[in-house]
């Protein structure tokens, strides 16, 4: 009867703590931007391969920007 006690007090100090940990994601702003990871697969990767690939010479305006 004692260990069904102590796995109680275990399950129960477990939960607890991703309950604390999931809280703290919450309070520091893990969930905060929820739309964009669903339409990031849509974003067009060209820039930053072109910006990859062009760093070997100038191309482009002097700040490094590249014009499309």
């Amino acid at each position: 009867m004692s260990v069904i006690v102590l796995l109680i007090v275990a399950s129960l100090a477990v939960a607890a703590g991703f309950l604390g940990l999931f809280l703290w994601a919450v309070k520091d702003g893990q969930y905060d931007d929820d739309t964009t990871p669903a339409i990031r697969i849509l974003f067009d990767d060209d820039k930053r391969r072109k910006r990859r690939s062009s760093s070997s010479g100038p191309v482009g305006p002097p700040d490094g920007d590249v014009r499309l």
